[in-house]
């Protein structure tokens, strides 16, 4: 037997695979394809204040080994979710994230406060990728300073497991790291989208209706993966690697660079049982290398042999 269980903030799973928030919808939507309780964990599509429509369509489009989206954080908002999602979410007996954001520091507090007050939520994963309307719409997650301030009034308010999930869209992710762990954050999750579009030659129009989406998938898995190595050296908190992720093999480079557990998302609309799939690879991995625990892959990258070649 192998010991897959591993530990995030105050969050224990069964096993180091959750799926990434917006690539799973509310949970249900998978039930007839997976037993949803085999998950580690499952992440909430981003959850609003108040309801949010999203942007016009076209707002998806295939790339060379990704996807563009410019959904526009389409949800149903923060009351829905605890009144009609949430009881149903619990019958899976796994531990439930709510992907939280907000246009304002008060708005990221008054989701959280108002999450705080139901049982069910483990945790909180924070998207600091989101325009900051009182900033001139500068995302917070592109500035230290904006970033620590979301994340300490999320942690006034919410004593559970915070989890920070980072823009790669950034000159150095390591000071929002930094910053997000000062501000009281359990965890960091990255990275998030980046930023691309494409073009329609037919129409000389861009292919998505909003310009600029973000891009996932096997294609930013390089970046992820640097990203995550690069953060793994700078903070004291768990990390939890996503981006590109489609096979055992991609989360467990993940874990050996320093992520704690991954997350799985583009890989959803290809292959539905992806992340299940996952689980059986690592196990057998595990196994065929005679080891006990997942925990003993986590930073076991040994860099130091490089210099020796």
């Amino acid at each position: 037997m192998v010991d897959l269980s591993v530990t995030i903030g105050r969050i224990k799973m069964k096993n180091p695979v959750m799926v990434a928030s917006g690539t799973f919808g509310y949970g249900e939507e998978y039930e007839k394809y997976i037993p949803l309780n085999r998950l580690g964990a499952l992440i909430t599509k981003g959850i609003s204040l108040t309801p949010r429509l999203g942007n016009p369509p076209p707002r998806v489009v295939e790339t060379t080994a990704g996807m563009l989206n410019a959904i526009g954080l389409q949800n149903i908002g923060v009351e829905a979710l605890i009144e009609e999602k949430m009881s149903r979410l619990t019958r899976f007996g796994i531990p439930i994230i709510v992907n939280i954001f907000g246009t304002t520091v008060r708005e990221y507090g008054e989701v959280a406060r108002r999450l705080d007050e139901v049982s069910a939520v483990s945790g909180l994963e924070i998207n600091i990728s989101c325009p900051n309307i009182k900033k001139g719409g500068m995302s917070f997650g592109t500035s230290p300073h904006q970033t620590f301030k979301v994340v300490d009034e999320v942690r006034k308010v919410f004593p559970r497991t915070l989890m920070v999930k980072l823009s790669p869209n950034v000159t150095d992710i390591t000071t929002i790291a930094l910053s997000a762990e000062e501000a009281g954050a359990d965890a960091l999750s990255l990275i998030n989208t980046l930023t691309g579009m494409a073009v329609d030659l037919e129409t000389k129009t861009p292919a998505l209706a909003n310009i600029t989406g973000g891009l996932s998938g096997p294609a930013i898995k390089p970046v992820a993966l640097r990203m995550v190595w690069q953060v793994c050296q700078a903070v004291k908190i768990p990390v939890v690697g996503v981006g590109g992720i489609c096979t055992a093999q991609d989360a467990l480079e993940f874990m050996m660079v320093g992520a704690s557990a991954v997350q799985i998302g583009t890989a959803h609309f290809v292959n539905p049982k992806v992340s299940l799939e996952v689980v059986s690879g690592v196990e057998k991995y595990l196994k065929e290398h005679q080891l006990r625990s997942i925990r003993t892959i986590v930073g076991s990258l040994e860099t130091a042999k490089v210099a020796l070649l």
